[in-house]
């Protein structure tokens, strides 16, 4: 969006001299921007029927940035004004020396709002947000007498971004978001177990906060949590996995999403790099990035360099046609920028990051797919991930995962990771579903200590040999 009056929010530093001050940062650089912003948080905690926390934030500031090769020079600071931006002038020439670089075309405005402006937070009153964690912490308990600890969260946060370019152009974006989680802890016979769900996006708290809204995620934490109590040690060894839709889609994003990013391929440590136009999955695997899906928590109008987000094809019939990128590393790959260039905050640098990764769905049905597991596991939902971009390598814990036999989905099975590498896996892919869906709006991506909002999505996929670690002897 390219048609706001430049307003560095309430402010001395004007346009005139924030321009001239950025141009002299980026003379003889390759590229650079002046990123201001201001962002408004809350968080609502109850925990086990009072209020634990009840936080309000605000922040603003800039960085200025220079780029020059493969260098950046990046400054940021908390106070926008005109000594404050000369000082971190100092910071960014640091990174362009003498010079010599040509700065790079601006990217293309939009006018696309694939959001509402409006505060997400002012949807409800302090009283109203606490009374509604109160019902919903009565709500679960009424459920099941099992219920012994419950715990709910209301957050929302408003942010407005600026971003000021060498030639002059403005671009601006108002991001809402809004997210209600919900953990339950049940007992039984001195056992306890806890299931958790929660769901949001870049929409008002309103919606999230309609009973009709919350039950359901009140009692799909309690269905996880009951499934867990009854759950047996999980086997180890090499079984096919069957994955559920939606939000088992993290494992894609973790194992093979990272290794599709512009940086690391530039740097050659991915296990991706350079296989653009091979097959790096089976056949019928066709994976996107999209940051257009209207509300969702990963979508983002333009990027944190201004480039306006884009519905990216990486992977097209198991074949890799593509990264995505930011502006620095597309320029040094000779490739275009994808609308993927992120930051937390103004104190960040951007990157390569993903926004929604999702994979399309087949042709194959669901419970077909499942009929046709022979001795296997399968996983419909999972906690924490690690992966190792070098070689792909992950390792994934289930939350909700089960035993199945000729076909037959059995017992629920509990400490059940899933060990693997993304290009192997890809490859062993055997079937997948036509019921593509995307995550109820939980996900947040992890890199160089940086955190953004991010989606995934998946069908139901059938996976095989993959190694799963249990504890069942």
């Amino acid at each position: 969006m390219t048609d706001a009056p430049f307003r560095p929010f309430d402010t001395l530093l004007d346009e005139t001299t924030a321009l001239a001050i950025l141009r002299e940062a980026t003379h003889g650089a390759d590229d650079g921007e002046l990123f201001l912003e201001r962002r408004r948080s809350e968080a609502l905690v109850l925990d086990d029927g009072r209020i634990k926390t009840a936080s309000y934030d605000a922040s603003e500031g800039f960085g200025l940035r220079a780029v020059r090769g493969e260098v950046a020079g990046y400054a940021h600071s908390t106070e926008i004004s005109e000594s404050a931006l000369r000082r971190a002038l100092e910071t960014a020439r640091l990174a362009v020396g003498d010079g010599g670089g040509t700065l790079a075309l601006p990217p293309k405005g939009t006018n696309t709002h694939l959001y509402t402006d409006a505060d997400p937070m002012a949807d409800a009153t302090f009283a109203v947000k606490i009374e509604t964690l109160r019902e919903i912490d009565a709500f679960a308990r009424a459920l099941d007498p099992k219920v012994v600890q419950v715990s709910a969260t209301i957050s929302a946060s408003f942010q407005e971004v600026e971003i000021l370019r060498p030639e002059g152009l403005r671009l601006t974006d108002i991001r809402p978001m809004a997210r209600i989680n919900v953990s339950v802890i049940v007992e039984k016979d001195g056992r306890r177990e806890s299931g958790g769900m929660g769901g949001g996006g870049r929409f008002g708290l309103e919606r999230l906060m309609q009973p009709a809204h919350w039950q359901g995620i009140v009692r799909e934490a309690l269905r996880i949590a009951l499934v867990n109590l009854d759950a047996v040690p999980a086997p180890a060894g090499a079984f096919d996995v069957v994955l559920g839709p939606g939000w088992p889609g993290i494992l894609l994003h973790e194992a093979v999403g990272h290794g599709l990013e512009g940086d690391f391929n530039r740097k050659n440590t991915s296990a991706f790099s350079g296989l653009i136009g091979q097959r790096i999955a089976a056949p019928g695997v066709t994976v996107l990035d999209d940051g257009t899906l209207p509300d969702r928590r990963g979508s983002i109008s333009i990027d944190d360099e201004g480039t306006p987000s884009a519905r990216n094809t990486l992977i097209e019939d198991g074949i890799l046609t593509g990264y995505m990128q930011d502006r620095q590393n597309a320029r040094l790959m000779g490739a275009l920028p994808t609308g993927n260039g992120r930051r937390e905050s103004y104190a960040h640098i951007p990157m390569p990051r993903m926004t929604n990764t999702y994979m399309l769905g087949g042709k194959d049905d669901p419970a077909g797919i499942l009929a046709s597991l022979k001795d296997g596991i399968y996983a419909v939902g999972f906690g924490g991930g690690q992966v190792d971009i070098t070689n792909g390598k992950f390792v994934f814990s289930c939350t909700e995962a089960y035993r199945v036999r000729n076909g037959v989905v059995g017992e629920a099975i509990k400490g059940a990771t899933l060990i693997g590498d993304g290009a192997t896996a890809m490859k062993q892919i055997r079937a997948i579903g036509n019921d593509m869906a995307l995550d109820p709006g939980i996900g947040n991506c992890g890199k160089s200590g940086q955190w953004v909002p991010v989606g995934v999505g998946q069908p139901t996929l059938m996976i095989g040999g993959l190694t799963v670690g249990g504890s069942a002897t």
